[in-house]
C-alpha cells in the first residue's frame, strides 16, 4: 500500500474542490459522475458538449497522471476484465438506484450542505467499511 502523502492528497482535493465549484458557479451543474455520464447516454441530451470535455478531461487528467508517476498506479489486477465490466456496470446501476455517486453526493452534495447528500455519503461510508472488514478479515 502507498504511504498516506498529505501535500499531494491536499492539491488533489483542492482540483476536486475547484473543478466541482467551477463547474456549479459556471453551469449550474454539480459535478456527479453518474449524471454527467447518464446524460451522454440519452438521447436528447441538449448538453452533450461540456458532458463530454468533462469526461474527457477526467480521461485525459488520468493519462497525463499514468505518464507522470506510473508507480503511483500499482501493477498489474488480479481480477478477470469481465468481472471488472461487471462490477463497473453494478456501480452504474447503484448510483441510478440511490440517486447520484459518491462524487455527486459526497463531494457536491455535502458541500451544499445536502439532507439527502448527508444520508448518502453516511451509507457509501458503512458499506465501503464493511465491504474492507470483510474482504480482508472474512473472505482470505
Amino acid at each position: 500500500m502507498i504511504e498516506f502523502t498529505p501535500i499531494a492528497s491536499t492539491l488533489g482535493g483542492l482540483l476536486i474542490g475547484t473543478a466541482s465549484a467551477t463547474l456549479l458557479l459556471l453551469h449550474g451543474r454539480v459535478a456527479g459522475i453518474s449524471g454527467i455520464v447518464g446524460g451522454l447516454m440519452e438521447p436528447s441530451t441538449a448538453d452533450r458538449s461540456w458532458r463530454a470535455a468533462f469526461l474527457l478531461g477526467l480521461l485525459a487528467a488520468g493519462a497525463v497522471a499514468y505518464a507522470v508517476v506510473p508507480a503511483r498506479f500499482g501493477g498489474e489486477s488480479s481480477t478477470s476484465p469481465v468481472w471488472l465490466v461487471i462490477a463497473g456496470l453494478l456501480v452504474g446501476v447503484g448510483t441510478r438506484l440511490g440517486g447520484g455517486c459518491t462524487s455527486g453526493h459526497g463531494v457536491c452534495g455535502m458541500s451544499r450542505l445536502s439532507p439527502r447528500s448527508l444520508t448518502a455519503t453516511a451509507i457509501f461510508m458503512v458499506v465501503a467499511m464493511a465491504t474492507v472488514f470483510t474482504t480482508r478479515h472474512l473472505v482470505s
